[in-house]
């Protein structure tokens, strides 16, 4: 097959290419640079769980070595202290990872120039894209004209998306929703590893609103909020800046500190109209910006790439139908249009300093808990994406008693529990993620103390095994031993990028079928085919397929 190719050398780039390498497909990584990353340490990426984990498991090192795990959050208002939190498995925020965004794209270079099916070409600018019904061709110029086949084309190149701008794709949103001034220093300061939120702080220039968040070896990055459109930050002004905030936070004194880097990011609000042309797709800041009140960009981007990668690698190794590459705009687009939705109506609420609004009892506590939202990941500023409305999603089969709630509602992220294989394989959930293929996981307490010989041919397990090798795609199937909310004999479809399908009371080999065919987005052909009849057929399909398990 032509390869996939992969415009834009960054983490989300990177990361796509990586993850349909992770599913046998190859791709061709087009990057403008030369492939040498400038550290920035200002320069900061946050990811939750869920994309730490991702980046892990396909090769990059350096979130664990480069990256510091927040222990804990703490808030304040002029000299109270609004909140203070601790983060972790048991709290109501898991701890994500912060590290310097140069840091996350080395790892993912040094994982992607290592796997044999990415090819990395360097000072690779794209000029032309050509589309048609096989395929995509890419023109390069600087230094050599070079001209790339591939089977589809992702444009992961960036705010200032060529690949879009070629593709005549709008990109409406809004200009200068916030300024900060940065800086990256290495000094002690009174909680380690604790992310602080100061919001009017006491001291002359301490502006509305300044935050410090940890690195590794007492490092912090600290963002002061700027007027949207005010005067040039000089080095002068931020280094007061930087003393008194110092001096403010410890006593009086300012601290010995080392400065490391220093910027002043403007951030935006855009999403582009469209995320697919034909065979060509947008993902990461091509295809939408965001950034105030901490909502991370970065973090979108890398689950652009967990959900587009499995329906590329699907359509490639097992052809696809429409509805199946649509469903990457219709999920993906929705969630970030609703975080964006999300921070354009509390911005007004938390920047507002003054008014009757900001006198009302009670509303620091309350726009302290709209912003750990957005840093934290929680709330529709930052809360993990869900797609209960996706049109893969399987509608309620036959009267509706098959299906069984747990603690997950279809359309979100699965919990990452612990898992076993049929080959004896313990891992977790989220392990098994990003392989190409459906999860099937049966809820059986109590098998883990069993011989797994014993329980393979044991109860339900020979008619699951037998439904999982009907079903219309590959699919894995797992034991767990327990699931948030789930009763014993619960079946569990999981799609490859870790978002629930359904969750069956009981083994139901026509209900889990008809899931695993909605979560493919139907049988290849099919809707052009036939149109309202495709539903009929896949019913008659499945039920050929199943009538032996029944």
């Amino acid at each position: 097959m032509d390869p996939v190719i992969v415009v834009g050398a960054g983490p989300v780039g990177l990361t796509l290419a990586l993850s349909l390498a992770a599913q046998h497909v190859s791709s061709v990584v087009l990057d403008e640079g030369d492939g040498t990353q400038e550290p920035r340490t200002a320069r900061t990426v946050v990811l939750r769980p869920d994309t730490a984990a991702l980046v892990e498991g396909l090769g990059c090192t350096t979130v664990w070595d480069e990256g510091a795990l927040w222990s804990g959050w703490r808030s304040m208002r002029r000299k109270q202290v609004v909140t203070e939190l601790t983060l972790g498995d048991d709290s109501e925020f898991p701890a994500p990872v912060h590290l310097p965004q140069h840091a996350l794209t080395r790892g993912l270079y040094a994982a992607a120039t290592a796997h044999p099916l990415i090819e990395l070409a360097t000072q690779a600018r794209v000029d032309t894209i050509e589309q048609d019904g096989k395929g995509v061709t890419v023109h390069t110029r600087e230094p050599g004209y070079l001209y790339w086949r591939g089977s589809y084309l992702v444009g992961c190149d960036g705010a200032r998306s060529t690949v879009r701008k070629l593709l005549g794709i709008r990109f409406a949103g809004r200009t200068a929703v916030e300024r900060h001034a940065v800086a990256a220093l290495q000094a002690e300061l009174p909680w380690p590893e604790t992310v602080l939120m100061h919001r009017q702080p006491p001291w002359r220039g301490g502006g509305p609103e300044v935050t410090a968040r940890p690195l590794p070896d007492d490092v912090w990055r600290l963002d002061w909020l700027l007027p949207p459109r005010g005067d040039l930050v000089t080095p002068d002004a931020l280094i007061t800046r930087i003393r008194d905030t110092l001096a403010g936070w410890c006593g009086g004194q300012t601290p010995p500190y080392e400065l490391i880097d220093t910027g002043v990011y403007t951030l935006h609000h855009r999403l582009a109209q469209r995320w697919r042309e034909g065979r060509s797709f947008l993902a990461g800041d091509a295809a939408h910006l965001l950034g105030a009140l901490g909502t991370q960009g970065v973090d979108e981007g890398l689950r652009d790439a967990a959900n587009l990668a499995w329906k590329l690698a699907h359509a490639l190794h097992h052809d696809a139908s429409e509805a199946l590459l649509d469903s990457y705009q219709a999920e993906r687009r929705t969630a970030v249009a609703a975080r964006l939705r999300a921070a354009d109506q509390v911005l007004p609420i938390l920047r507002n300093s003054g008014g009757l609004r900001a006198a009302l009892p009670g509303s620091a506590r309350g726009h302290d808990s709209l912003l750990m939202d957005g840093h934290l990941g929680g709330g529709a500023l930052g809360a993990l994406p869900a797609y209960p409305h996706s049109p893969l999603a399987p509608g309620t089969y036959g009267d509706g008693e098959a299906e069984t709630e747990v603690a997950t509602a279809p359309g979100a992220l699965v919990e990452d529990v612990r898992v076993t294989a049929p080959d004896g394989t313990v891992a977790a959930l989220w392990d098994r993620l990003g392989q190409g293929h459906l999860l099937v996981v049966l809820v059986a307490p109590g098998t883990g103390v069993w011989d797994r010989r014993h329980w393979m041919t044991a109860g339900v397990m020979p008619r699951l095994a037998a439904a999982v090798t009907a079903l219309p795609v590959p699919a894995e199937l797992l034991v767990a031993e327990g699931y948030p909310g789930a009763t014993a004999h619960t079946v569990l479809l999981v799609r490859p990028d870790g978002h629930l399908v359904a969750a069956f009371d009981g083994v139901r080999p026509e209900e889990l079928y008809a899931a695993a065919d909605a979560a493919r987005g139907g049988a290849p052909g099919a809707v052009e085919a036939l149109g309202d009849a495709s539903g009929a057929l896949v019913h008659s399909d499945h039920t050929d397929r199943t009538a032996d398990i029944n």
